[in-house]
């Protein structure tokens, strides 16, 4: 077993097959300043440009030692190839959207043309294509990317989405149908182009924002569609305190849920979701790797493991000002376990 490398590794904890010992990964953002400087390659330029792009996740993985190269940035790399406008941001804030293509309604729905040719896609699909050439085969690539319920968010914006949710329940079943076969190419497309792991992102999924109840019975089918429609590992994180709809998570088909530091007992978490998926996390992103240290990150990397995290990694996308000691503290930390 200790003859595994680090993409055997991964995808087998993934999949709760046998390892040595638990992957220290991060399945989030991964891009910090130190590395940019260190690298030359600093946003909002490396959104957009390959080279700077696979230069940066690779950074992560070379300089801070994470066992995966994991890519792009952020979460409008679809949303603007779908039509939304997008503020780039700076080098240390991210994108954001600022414009959404179908405020109005549903009826004029259209799907670009050649959508794997749009925008920023062939750009992530490059990078991929230089980290493997870098790290070759015995290395994850970890894809980021939005989910659907994100992405329908993203077109029409979060206030319309939720105001559909209960007065126009025809145009958000649509929006909600339209964003996941987007991701569904989009994420294949990844696939096709290098990805190991697919990581779908879907903050607005989050209990924070929605029922619990319309999660149960609205969302959940798109996501175990999307998931079942993708041929690779698939890891689902939602933001926040995810307890009320875990339940439900682990039937979305996904081989991984990616939980915050706020589903605090592990243990728990553990009990709720069997052998039905595995756990990634749940080192908290704001609270010990953006302002503790790196004992502090250690510290809650033990608490993971104890509680039953089968890959070690941040509870969400790590803040680009965190120090770059932190980040090495979660492999460090990892390693100290199973001395």
């Amino acid at each position: 077993m200790t003859d595994l490398n680090l993409k055997e590794r991964l995808l087998n904890a993934l999949q709760a097959k046998p390892v040595d010992k638990a992957p220290a990964v991060s399945v989030t953002q991964t891009a910090i300043v130190e590395l940019m400087d260190a690298t030359d390659a600093a946003w909002p330029e490396a959104h957009s440009d390959p080279e700077k792009m696979a230069k940066l996740a690779l950074a992560s993985h070379e300089i801070a030692g994470l066992e995966a190269v994991r890519y792009p940035y952020c979460l409008t790399v679809l949303a603007e190839a779908m039509g939304c406008g997008v503020n780039m941001g700076t080098k240390n804030r991210q994108p954001s959207i600022t414009d959404h293509p179908y405020t109005r309604g549903t009826d004029d729905l259209k799907m670009p043309d050649n959508l794997l040719e749009t925008g920023r896609i062939p750009a992530v699909f490059e990078a991929a294509k230089i980290a493997r050439d870098r790290v070759g085969e015995n290395v994850p690539l970890i894809a980021g990317m939005e989910g659907p319920v994100t992405l329908a968010s993203d077109l029409c914006s979060v206030s319309k989405f939720m105001k559909w949710s209960i007065k126009k329940p025809d145009d958000f079943e649509a929006i909600l149908d339209f964003a996941t076969d987007a991701c569904i190419e989009y994420a294949n497309g990844l696939v096709k182009n290098g990805a190991d792991v697919i990581c779908v992102a879907d903050p607005v999924a989050s209990p924070d924002l929605m029922n619990p109840n319309d999660f149960k019975t609205r969302l959940k089918p798109r996501l175990e569609k999307f998931a079942e429609s993708v041929n690779s590992a698939t890891v689902l994180h939602v933001c926040g305190n995810v307890t009320p709809i875990l339940d439900m998570m682990a039937d979305c088909k996904f081989e991984a849920l990616s939980i915050e530091e706020k589903v605090a007992d592990v243990k728990a978490a553990k009990d709720t979701v069997g052998d039905r998926v595995t756990l990634v996390g749940n080192v908290s992103s704001p609270f010990s790797l953006l302002s503790g240290t790196p004992e502090k990150v250690r510290e809650d990397v033990r608490k993971a493991l104890d509680g039953g995290i089968d890959v070690v990694a941040p509870g969400c996308g790590i803040a680009p000002n965190t120090p770059l000691d932190n980040v090495k503290a979660l492999v460090e930390g990892r390693d100290e376990y199973y001395k």
